[in-house]
């Protein structure tokens, strides 16, 4: 079995659709709704194979987590997703400079959500 999934969104909607979506695919999920969840989860014995964030939460602290993850031997290898508003580029950007392995608008991320659960990659 593969290691989980760690989804750090604190948006319902696309909370929901991740979790469809995962159910779906038979994809292992963990919930991260803030920066002290996120930070619990990647303390987690097993690493998640994929961490999404969603660039736009605050209470996730997306991009100090992904500087975090980039940052730590055991998790610099672990994939990570963002998603954002394809009207905020600059989030783009710092996400990008943070260390993201794929950073996504939003309608990109909902239309290949499938592909990224399954692969961790679009």
């Amino acid at each position: 079995m593969q290691p989980p999934v760690l989804v750090a969104v604190d948006d319902l909607f696309f909370l929901t659709k991740i979790e469809t979506t995962a159910r779906q695919l038979g994809v292992s999920l963990i919930q991260a709704r803030s920066a002290q969840a996120l930070e619990s989860q990647l303390e987690a014995p097993t690493p998640p194979r994929l961490v999404i964030l969603d660039l736009n939460s605050t209470a996730c602290a997306s991009l100090a987590a992904i500087r975090r993850i980039k940052s730590d031997p055991r998790l610099r290898e672990t994939r990570t997703i963002g998603f954002f508003s394809h009207v905020q580029t600059e989030l783009a950007v710092a996400a990008r400079e943070a260390g993201c392995d794929l950073i996504l608008p939003r309608s990109e991320f909902s239309a290949k959500l499938g592909e990224i659960l399954r692969t961790g990659s679009a």
